[in-house]
């Protein structure tokens, strides 16, 4: 190990850095430290499963790092709670202030980049497809939470997975809940709320309920 990646890693080696490791990884893994876990990460609940389903790699996940001019990274906590399963595909950032409450399954591609606080809240399925880039304040939630039934006690609003394709980008403060699948190389545009399917078309999706603008685009 080269100097200035000794200095990298001693920088980002705190207790709940080593903790989060050693809890979810087997030993041999966990002494690569995969995970760098910022001081100011609350870990709410830390149970449940994590895997990695790549090469490992010293700092390859980071959760609670990055800065966004427009908010207090100091003071911005990031909170971790998992009951469920969360699956690693490969390098991820995951912004200071961002939520995670995983009580089902959560899968996230490689180069999963989560800018600031965001919040998934996943009760059964929510799958983020390979380089996939989410601007600030954005929530992702798969369920209701509460049940609504019918006049015949039937529940009308059970919970429906989010499927998010490959090179998605979304912008800040959108909204997708239960039901929603974006196609691979989609932009959704700042303040658009998804509830559907709209992935037969890939382009940039911008409103509530988002339409299509345009199509054929790229994005860097």
């Amino acid at each position: 190990m080269n100097l200035d990646k000794y200095i990298y890693v001693v920088k980002h080696i705190n207790l709940k850095t080593l903790h989060f490791n050693f809890k979810y990884l087997p030993f041999k893994k966990a002494l690569r430290l995969p995970f760098f876990i910022a001081r100011n990460v609350y870990l709410k609940k830390a149970d449940g499963e994590v895997v990695i389903n790549s090469r490992i790699r010293t700092g390859m996940i980071k959760i609670g790092y990055g800065d966004v001019s427009i908010f207090d990274k100091k003071r911005d906590r990031t909170i971790w709670k998992l009951t469920g399963k969360v699956i690693f595909n490969g390098n991820t950032d995951i912004g200071h202030g961002s939520c995670l409450s995983i009580g089902g399954l959560l899968e996230l591609g490689d180069n999963f980049n989560i800018t600031a606080k965001s919040s998934i809240i996943c009760s059964t399925n929510i799958k983020f497809g390979n380089n996939v880039l989410i601007s600030w304040e954005c929530l992702f939630m798969d369920s209701d939470l509460h049940i609504i039934k019918d006049e015949n006690g039937i529940v009308i609003n059970s919970p429906e997975p989010i499927l998010i394709g490959r090179n998605v980008w979304i912008g800040c403060r959108c909204t997708l809940l239960k039901g929603t699948k974006i196609a691979a190389g989609s932009i959704i545009g700042a303040g658009s709320i998804t509830t559907n399917d709209i992935s037969k078309n890939s382009g940039l999706f911008v409103g509530s309920p988002p339409r299509l603008i345009k199509k054929n685009l790229t994005w860097s």
